[in-house]
């Protein structure tokens, strides 16, 4: 049996102190866009809740948005109180996660993150995001994202 990654161990580890019920699936292969996520998993590409860290003026800002919209970067910007919202690169993805694009996750991360929550992801009675690795998942709801993130709620289209 081959190790698991580091990084799903730390998500498994965060998942179980903040409570989280659900299941957590390693796919055979990387699920590292919403709709690969979606046909692995047989759901709504809606129902897949990207994470999504942007640069905000040099600090990160992590949207958990449903994998059916694009982030409207001034309006959430306007929203979070950021001059812009700009496409993170990967180093900052991993100094502020400790993840890579494609499997961050909305928890586990070394510091804190402060995150949003795309209110269209209620609509699902089950929510899938990533699981600190980019063939990781797990299933969740909306209401438990929502605790264990602390995220407030934003429209993000």
């Amino acid at each position: 049996m081959t190790a698991e990654h580091p990084s799903i161990t730390r998500f498994r580890d965060e998942h179980a102190r903040l409570g989280g019920t659900g299941e957590v699936v390693i796919l055979p292969d990387s699920v590292h866009t919403a709709a690969l996520a979606a046909e692995a998993l047989g759901c709504e590409v809606g129902a897949i809740a990207n994470s999504l860290l942007f640069d905000a003026d040099g600090a990160p800002a992590l949207i958990l948005t449903s994998g059916a919209h694009r982030v409207d970067t001034d309006k959430v910007a306007a929203t979070i109180g950021a001059a812009a919202l700009r496409r993170a690169k990967p180093e900052f993805v991993r100094e502020h996660t400790g993840q890579v694009i494609g499997g961050v996750s909305p928890i586990a991360h070394p510091r804190p993150v402060p995150t949003w929550l795309d209110t269209w992801l209620e609509r699902y009675d089950v929510v899938w995001a990533a699981a600190g690795h980019p063939a990781a998942v797990f299933s969740t709801t909306y209401a438990e994202l929502a605790a264990m993130t602390g995220a407030p709620t934003i429209d993000v289209e």
